[in-house]
């Protein structure tokens, strides 16, 4: 039997992406979107609410507009806490998923002993860097078990309860979550892809955004605090 799933989008300053990401998603059979901005000062509120009134009239998925302080992890618990889904999928406002995505997730939590998991990612701009850095991704997730906020992780709701959402840190949250998730049970490693933004990347440079995250990503294994790590990377959120 399908399972209810809610979509939860962080949002902060996303009026470039938010709308092509609503209106994917909106029509892929998810039970609703939530939609948690911490903040934004640009047309994104506006531009979701539009989206949120239109969708109540149609087919389309129902669009929920929550407010929060800023940060993705508090976003996200927000999130979490205004939806009625059984299971909890986490999606970046530059992400689109697969067609199939519902079907999939549904396919992959049959097993009871799967609590959650994630996509292989690919980027929105075909590159030889890009391809190069979403196969290193998905190479590394699937040998660690450990998934970033770009793979749409989802988890169910009553597994995510129980490890009390995300951390409130400011960095990482994605790397801790997926960390914690994994002492709960199996995890699936979806090989289909979403889509995501390449602006990141292409903003910094791929090899100096690649060095800086390998940084980034060992300094916090090695345990410096993700407060310190924030001050030195400006993430875009």
């Amino acid at each position: 039997m399908a399972m209810t799933v809610s979509i939860i989008i962080p949002t902060l300053n996303e009026e470039r992406t938010v709308m092509a990401t609503l209106a994917h998603t909106a029509t892929l059979g998810f039970d609703e979107l939530v939609v948690v901005d911490g903040g934004s000062t640009d047309k994104t509120p506006s531009l979701v609410e539009s989206y949120r009134l239109s969708a109540q009239s149609s087919a389309l998925s129902p669009v929920q507009w929550v407010t929060s302080p800023p940060g993705r992890a508090r976003q996200m618990n927000e999130g979490a806490k205004a939806s009625r889904g059984e299971v909890l999928l986490f999606l970046h406002a530059d992400t689109q998923l697969p067609d199939d995505a519902k079907t999939r997730i549904d396919m992959a939590l049959a097993d009871r002993r799967v609590v959650g998991g994630r996509f292989d990612v690919r980027f929105d701009r075909p590159s030889i860097w890009g391809t190069i850095i979403s196969r290193m991704m998905n190479w590394r997730s699937k040998l660690s078990g450990l998934a970033t906020g770009d793979q749409a992780l989802f988890v169910r709701r009553s597994i995510f309860e129980q490890m009390r959402g995300f951390a409130d840190m400011p960095l990482m949250e994605d790397i801790e979550f997926s960390r914690r998730l994994k002492r709960k049970g199996a995890t699936a490693a979806l090989t289909a892809t979403v889509i995501t933004s390449f602006r990141r990347w292409e903003q910094y440079g791929p090899l100096r955004t690649i060095l800086r995250m390998w940084t980034l990503r060992f300094l916090y294994w090695v345990g410096v605090n993700p407060s310190h790590l924030a001050q030195w990377y400006k993430v875009i959120r």
